[in-house]
């Protein structure tokens, strides 16, 4: 595969200066990069991992720090997959790559009934996959490409079929401690991604695994975000903000504050308005 061409329109430098705007926004908010990092970026051969890829490429060279980037693809052996597509454009790009040969397809169609979703067990299985990968090879970071809309879909995901109020947050640590997780798209919207992908001709390579099926949930949710955007514009991002402005106090989780020594001043004072 030739070098790998940028589009250089007026249009697209704007569009390219705001997603490294907000990728840099995130990173500085959650401290997600430092000096010396080595950054894992886990491509799928979907858009949101190319842009990831592209983004982060863009700032580490004009960046006041030093961190590797290591492009790790998982080849989960479905059937028909392109395995060559993503090793020539890495190549073409010039930035450190690994492929890992996992046979997770088979595991999934036999474990999994046909017409069950099979996001969950794939997503577990390729993320132990990547973890090991990480673990053995000095990764620091483990970046995903999950963005803004992901994240609020997530949210209402969650409080709608799971009874928590709880979405996924740009910085995590892994369960077992090991692993340093980022989202560094956290910032921006899924239509942005759209439009920068489709600017920068990357070699999309859709998921297979389970055909034509779709996590019915997550559609349905991301039908309603839709909505509410074409009627009332502004409104997913209005969302976003309300999670990066929690006040603990006025919910009802007694975990997350200490309801029950709330106490009544002494001293008399003037009425004033209370939140309600």
């Amino acid at each position: 595969m030739s070098a790998i061409p940028i589009p250089l329109s007026n249009n697209f430098r704007r569009l390219q200066a705001r997603l490294r705007g907000l990728v840099g926004k995130a990173i500085e908010d959650f401290r997600m990069i430092e000096d010396g990092d080595r950054v894992m970026v886990c491509l799928s051969g979907g858009k949101d991992s190319y842009t990831l890829l592209d983004i982060l490429m863009s700032l580490q060279r004009s960046a006041p720090i030093k961190f590797e980037l290591v492009a790790v693809n998982l080849d989960q052996k479905q059937p028909g997959f392109p395995e060559h597509i993503l090793p020539e454009y890495l190549t073409a790009l010039g930035v450190p790559f690994q492929i890992i040969e996992q046979d997770t397809y088979s595991v999934v169609k036999r474990v999994i009934p046909e017409g069950k979703t099979m996001c969950g067990l794939c997503s577990r299985m390729r993320r132990g996959a990547l973890y090991r990968y990480a673990a053995e090879n000095g990764i620091t970071k483990i970046a995903l490409g999950h963005h803004r809309d992901d994240i609020i879909e997530t949210l209402f995901l969650n409080m709608f079929f799971g009874g928590k109020l709880k979405a996924m947050p740009p910085k995590l640590k892994s369960e077992d401690g090991r692993h340093i997780v980022i989202r560094p798209l956290a910032y921006v919207g899924e239509q942005e991604i759209e439009r920068y992908a489709r600017a920068r001709e990357f070699p999309l390579i859709p998921c297979s695994l389970c055909g034509s099926q779709e996590n019915m949930q997550r559609m349905e949710i991301k039908k309603m975000l839709h909505e509410w955007e074409k009627q009332h514009p502004g409104r997913t991002e209005t969302i976003f903000s309300s999670m990066c402005n929690v006040v603990a106090s006025h919910l009802a989780d007694a975990q997350s504050f200490d309801f029950a020594s709330l106490k009544a001043t002494a001293e008399a004072h003037d009425p004033i308005d209370e939140d309600v």
